[in-house]
């Protein structure tokens, strides 16, 4: 997970955490990654052995040990505004790349990306066996974050048309022919219907890239369950 932090010399960097989640005790994931990924040294300091309703609140980034009794309590922080954008990521991207998306989020700053590795279990089930398509070939996700605490159309403005920069950025080193996202990080920048009525061929550009061929049996099912198209949102599928 790429993020921008200070240095102790007052300068800014990218810093990448590297966050597993291992179904299993600590000693076996330890044999496991020792034996695969020698260079990460990873020792059993390195490791929180927690239930699955405890690994909830550990990625709600609150600290290890915080008791699950903080799952009942409504939020009321400040306000942060965030915009989300998503790739996949298909062939290793080269370090002058990575280097040249380092230059950007730096400049940003108030961003963090997420890769999420693909592959195993993933890529053993058909894409067309579910809705969701993003199987074999994919190497991992790339999640785009980028946050703000400030109100106003002006800042808003501005930390989106940023996201966007990133996003254009990464252009030639994610998929193509579409351009694939994940459906969870809704992006209406990749085509929404905005006044309350499915076009069809406007669902078409944002369902090529949320489920790639998948889109046209969700609106066969769409036409068969809801023919009138009660349920509908910006990125809704349309019936026929």
């Amino acid at each position: 997970m790429p993020q921008v932090k200070n240095t102790t010399n007052g300068t800014k960097t990218v810093e990448v955490s590297f966050i597993g989640h291992f179904l299993g005790q600590t000693a076996n994931l330890l044999q496991l990654l020792n034996a695969r990924f020698p260079e990460l040294g990873l020792q059993k300091n390195d490791c929180f052995e927690m239930s699955w309703l405890e690994s909830t609140i550990f990625w709600a980034d609150f600290p290890v040990g915080t008791p699950i009794d903080v799952l009942l309590d409504r939020p009321n922080g400040p306000a942060v505004f965030f915009k989300v954008k998503s790739d996949y990521v298909k062939e290793p991207i080269p370090k002058q790349g990575i280097e040249s998306i380092w230059k950007i989020i730096l400049k940003i700053e108030k961003v963090w990306m997420q890769w999420n590795p693909y592959g195993g279990r993933m890529s053993e089930i058909s894409e067309s066996e579910t809705p969701f398509p993003h199987r074999a070939g994919n190497l991992f996700l790339i999640q785009y974050w980028t946050f703000w605490g400030e109100e106003g159309a002006e800042t808003t403005k501005k930390y989106v048309g940023l996201s966007r920069k990133l996003y254009e950025g990464t252009t030639p080193f994610v998929s193509k022919s579409p351009r694939e996202t994940f459906q969870n990080y809704r992006d209406i920048d990749i085509g929404a219907n905005l006044d309350n009525r499915t076009n069809f061929e406007t669902a078409k550009v944002y369902g090529s890239k949320y489920f790639k061929g998948n889109f046209e049996r969700l609106v066969s099912v769409k036409t068969a369950v809801d023919p009138q198209n009660f349920f509908k949102h910006e990125q809704s599928i349309p019936p026929l």
